[in-house]
């Protein structure tokens, strides 16, 4: 048996969904990252370090599906050092935990994420302006509860409900499928048992009748040759009634072998099966060509094979009623899509008579109904050179409905649907989940930042000094004070110094540099009132670690004129 190839581009296919659907998720998470991070406004790294983060969040955004547990843990450390990334940790969150099976998995990969969370930003919380460890601590706890438990526990939930649906809906069809067999074992045990008892009653009634006739025909022979005739045409009339009583006893089902129209075996639509009726064909005077292209039918849906059997069956008999002796041509070509079937005949070779009366009209419009059950299509009409093809194009695998349809069911009218109902439900289906993802997440955000801002209220000493008026420097601050109160050392306000400041006091091992003036009744100024010839520089001069002299200055002004102008 040759294997079924797959389609070469379905794969190409999701790849490029997936594609799409991690850059349309990076795109969004950055955005979400962006937003929070203009709302937070409070302490947190520096804006290189937090974008480097911001980068790494996002890309283990991209391959959470292909990496869940890595994905998940890696965006807990970053959420402990930015916690512009919680949104984003939310939806990795969510997805890990709700693809996981096993529930101690589950527990223990998100425990480790919120203690991962929660310890990083712990223990670098002085390192990216939180201050404390405690403070640190409390903003790790907030975001992975907010940000990470909340939205696993949501996952899990729902992860749970998904199997729960999908277990129900295959035992559902699998008792379905289980009832459908039920009864047609049971059409099938009756008919058996109605084709044996006409042929013990009627069949043994006319084979006596039968040979009775046929003892009176030899009697009249002689004594009465007129009504010897009589007896030939009843005994002729008891032989047609047997046959066309074997005939309906296969359609019910007799006892040895299933031989009715709609017989099902495992041969039945195969490449052997096709062969056999080609042969059977030539064995009646056609000369009968078959090709077959692709792998057996053996393994497609007994709803297919029988359509194809139904099709060459039915095509060969027409030929051999109306088109005796002509050459015919049988094309089987199977695909991963579909099977086509073409039985075409050329001009017989003695002209047939105008009116047969052997068909009844009723043979292709059959056939077009049982292969359009299947969503395929049925094409006859005569050929350009004076003959007569059948073209039948049957999905390799049946639309829904079909099943019910060959074994004489009445589908459902959810399986005849129109497919644009059914894209449509899809894509309502889908609206619906994103709404909902967009309304979890706007939940989990306002969750974060209530936790957030109940966090800085209980430690107010951590606050950043750019949110409040900070404290003037003065003698025995230390260096960090110091740095927070004038915004750090300004290396303009250095240079413009050199050569220009007071000599340094003694023991004194480092100095900072600004532009800012501060009193004790008013905020920081940087430069008020100023010479325009002259600017103030302030020189903060520390011992160790601890500021020792505070001395101000002024120094000139370069002057933009140029030389050739000076008078």
């Amino acid at each position: 048996m040759a294997p079924i190839s797959r389609n070469p581009f379905t794969a190409p296919a999701k790849q490029g969904r997936g594609l799409w659907r991690a850059l349309a998720e990076v795109t969004g998470g950055a955005l979400l990252m962006l937003l929070t991070q203009l709302i937070l406004r409070g302490p947190g790294p520096s804006d290189e370090v937090r974008l480097r983060l911001g980068v790494l969040a996002l890309a283990l955004i991209a391959v959470r599906r292909r990496f869940p547990t890595m994905s998940l843990l890696g965006i807990s450390v970053v959420l402990g050092l930015l916690p512009a990334a919680g949104l984003p940790a939310a939806m990795a969150a969510y997805t890990t935990v709700k693809h996981l099976t096993a529930p101690r998995r589950r527990s223990a990969v998100l425990l480790a994420s919120a203690v991962l969370a929660t310890l990083t930003c712990a223990a670098f919380a002085p390192h990216i302006g939180f201050g404390s460890h405690s403070f640190g601590l409390a903003v790790g706890a907030v975001l992975a509860a907010t940000t990470l438990v909340v939205p696993g526990l949501l996952g899990s939930s729902g992860g749970q409900e998904d199997r729960l649906l999908r277990a129900l809906r295959e035992r559902a069809a699998a008792a379905e499928a289980a009832r459908r067999l039920a009864e047609s074992e049971s059409r099938i045990h009756e008919r058996s048992r109605i084709a044996a008892e006409m042929h013990d009653l009627i069949g043994h009634r006319l084979s006596v009748i039968s040979l009775h006739t046929g003892g009176l025909e030899m009697a009249l022979q002689q004594q009465s040759p007129e009504l010897r005739d009589e007896a030939a045409l009843v005994r002729r009339s008891v032989a047609e009634a047997m046959r066309e009583l074997r005939e309906v006893l296969g359609v019910l089902g007799p006892l040895e072998r299933d031989t009715g129209t709609d017989a099902l075996t495992d041969t039945t639509g195969t490449r052997s099966d096709v062969e056999a009726l080609a042969e059977e064909s030539r064995s009646g005077g056609i000369p009968v060509d078959l090709t077959w292209e692709g792998p057996d039918l053996d393994d497609r849906a007994a709803q297919v094979r029988r359509a194809v059997h139904r099709v060459v069956r039915e095509s060969l008999t027409n030929v051999h009623r109306y088109a005796p002796g002509a050459r015919v041509t049988v094309a089987v070509t199977h695909t991963d899509d579909r099977v086509a079937v073409l039985v075409r005949n050329g001009l017989p070779p003695v002209a047939p008579p105008a009116e047969t009366g052997l068909g009844t009209g009723r043979g292709h419009v059959g056939l077009r109904e049982r292969v359009a059950l299947l969503g395929g299509t049925l094409e006859v009409g005569p050929t350009p050179a004076g003959g007569f093809a059948v073209t039948a194009r049957i999905p390799a695998q049946p639309t829904p409905g079909a099943s019910l349809a060959a074994t004489g069911a009445p589908a459902p009218e959810s399986a005849l649907e129109p497919r644009f109902d059914q894209v449509s439900a899809g894509v309502q289906r889908r609206a619906v989940n994103a709404l909902s993802g967009l309304l979890g997440l706007i939940g989990v955000g306002v969750l974060m930042m209530c936790g957030l801002l109940l966090v800085s209220q209980a430690f107010p000493e951590s606050v950043s000094p750019r949110d409040r008026d900070p404290e003037p420097p003065r003698i025995g601050m230390s260096r960090a004070m110091v740095g927070q109160a004038v915004y750090g050392d300004n290396p303009l306000a250095r240079a413009a110094a050199t050569g220009r400041e007071p000599a340094h006091p003694p023991s004194v091992t480092s100095c900072m540099y600004s532009t800012m003036s501060f009193d004790h009744s008013t905020s920081p100024t940087a430069g008020a009132e100023q010479d325009p010839e002259h600017f103030d520089i302030t020189r903060y001069c520390f011992r160790g670690d601890t500021l020792a002299t505070i001395d101000r200055f002024t120094v000139p002004m370069v002057s933009r004129t140029p030389p050739w102008e000076t008078p």
